[in-house]
């Protein structure tokens, strides 16, 4: 019996069904436990899988913690949080991955470098448990989706989706085209996106996409004025915030997303274009090195103590 193209139709399963039931979460960090909890809460079934069983059932009682605090804050009752909870389900095994309609590659890695052969790995294990029609996806934001898509039989059904921080609260999702993803693809996605309460923004792909390359330069910018002693960095943020428009500042920005990740993505994306506005500050290493990433370790441009910031003395030597 002869074989044609319309019967490896990427989607022809999921039109037939008519909807996206179910998604898979690779590495739920703390960005994968949001990703879960928004995509749970739009009626969708979550899988995520992790390294060990410790680490899935510590990622339940998390994510049941901050379900609990969205409680608190009455943004949520009691019988939302248990239909939450029971659409997501952790596992060890990709496996359980089979019946996912879309899996999203969440992992946060703290080797140095870039974490492209592991990214690379992981995609080649989702497609050896996943049907031909899954769409699978990444939220990298500084490389190449069309470099994962490469290592696949079916590199067409890839595509970025890369959410900011905190993606409970930002509404957009950048949706990145690589040179492999076709229409389906792409549509499906902006389908998914717009399903979980977000808006698709389409780009052709780019490392940094649009808001890693912008946000980058405005705090490197931003450090060098505060290494010239123009201003300090509550003044640098307060004229963003309240000259701009800005949310928050570039220092609180930077303080939030985690310093440890800034300079991983300005070190790949000095590493991909060779431009000096990528080349990660002084002060930005001097604080990763003293472990000063931000918020997650209550001290970064500012130090966190007790729910209340200041800011650090950045300009001594005494960042420890």
């Amino acid at each position: 019996m002869s074989e044609v193209l319309e019967d490896y139709a990427l989607q022809a399963k999921l039109q037939s069904k008519g909807t996206l039931q179910k998604v898979g979460i690779i590495g739920c960090g703390s960005v994968g436990q949001e990703i879960a909890r928004i995509v749970s809460q739009a009626g969708i079934d979550v899988i995520f899988i992790d390294v060990n069983e410790e680490r899935v059932n510590q990622i339940i009682k998390i994510i049941n913690h901050q379900l609990d605090e969205i409680i608190d804050r009455w943004g949520l009752t009691e019988s939302e949080k248990r239909a939450i909870v029971s659409r997501i389900k952790g596992s060890t095994s990709y496996a359980d991955l089979k019946d996912c309609n879309l899996v999203m590659e969440t992992i946060s890695s703290n080797r140095p470098g870039s974490s492209l052969e592991l990214r690379k790995e992981i995609f080649l294990k989702i497609e050896d448990n996943v049907s031909p029609q899954t769409v699978i996806t990444s939220n990298i934001s500084t490389m190449m989706i069309s470099d994962l898509a490469a290592v696949l039989k079916h590199p067409e059904r890839t595509i970025g989706m890369h959410f900011m921080t905190p993606p409970s609260t930002v509404k957009i999702v950048e949706v990145v085209k690589g040179l492999y993803t076709n229409e389906q693809t792409h549509n499906l996605v902006c389908r998914f996106a717009a399903m979980i309460g977000k808006r698709p923004i389409s780009i052709n792909e780019s490392p940094g996409n649009i808001s890693t390359r912008l946000i980058v330069t405005l705090i490197n910018e931003a450090c060098e004025e505060l290494m010239e002693g123009i201003a300090s960095v509550e003044n640098i943020d307060d004229t963003m915030k309240y000259g701009y428009g800005l949310q928050f500042g570039p220092f609180e920005l930077a303080d939030r997303i985690g310093l440890d990740k800034i300079l991983k993505y300005m070190d790949n994306l000095y590493e991909e274009f060779g431009l000096h506005k990528f080349k990660a500050s002084p002060i930005i290493k001097r604080l990763v090195r003293a472990h000063n990433y931000g918020r997650k370790t209550g001290k970064g441009f500012y130090v966190y103590e007790e729910g209340k910031k200041k800011a650090q003395n950045i300009s001594s030597t005494e960042i420890r």
